[in-house]
């Protein structure tokens, strides 16, 4: 397998997670995005909308972070990360999808130089508003929960956690105050004590700068 990455990629990052709790080795390819690398006629022909993750499995060639994982979980189901039962798998999802397809796309490269570039908008404050509104969604989602445990969902990572976790790294860089996410900030400690979230972390990327 190729994993194509960028290291500040959150979404990037989810996917190496999962690939860790699953223990599959993978080969990096790094996609430079402040070098504009992901728009060159080589990589779109890998991934035609120019975005990352790709992570490529013999022929084929998987592209969209949380569909990337599900590919994973279908193909090397153990660990589990989804729940057996249905509503539970559901929760699951619908916390990653809260975090993966509401906040995240809203602080992506291009999005923030578009507002900066036709708005004027500080990209910082852009990228803080929607986090710190959509975080505070995931904790009103988590907290007092009686499915939640150590991790989003019960006792060990899922889907859920693999999202949370990138999703904090981005509000951290832009400077949110995440100590008014109590439950998601104890829920990613516990996450960055197991080598499956270190290793995933931006720091320890190849192509970290």
């Amino acid at each position: 397998m190729k994993l194509y990455s960028y290291w500040q990629s959150s979404a990037s990052f989810r996917v190496r997670i999962a690939l860790n709790l699953k223990g599959i080795k993978v080969e990096t390819v790094p996609i430079n995005l402040l070098k504009a690398e992901q728009r060159t006629e080589a990589y779109r022909k890998i991934h035609p909308q120019g975005l990352v993750p790709a992570l490529a499995d013999g022929e084929h060639v998987l592209t969209q972070s949380l569909a990337i994982i599900e590919y994973l979980e279908e193909k090397y189901p153990m660990p589990p990360l989804l729940p057996l039962a249905p509503a539970e798998r559901a929760r699951v999802r619908a916390i990653a999808q809260g975090m993966a397809c509401e906040v995240a796309p809203l602080g992506n490269l291009r999005v923030r130089k578009f507002v900066h570039q036709h708005y004027s908008a500080p990209e910082n404050e852009w990228v803080r508003h929607w986090n710190e509104l959509g975080l505070a969604e995931i904790e009103t989602l988590l907290t007092n929960h009686p499915q939640t445990g150590t991790f989003c969902h019960g006792a060990t990572p899922t889907l859920a956690d693999c999202v949370l976790v990138p999703q904090l790294f981005v509000a951290r860089r832009f400077g949110c105050d995440t100590s008014t996410f109590p439950t998601l900030t104890r829920i990613d400690a516990a996450c960055m004590q197991l080598p499956a979230f270190i290793a995933a972390h931006p720091s320890n990327q190849p192509d970290a700068t």
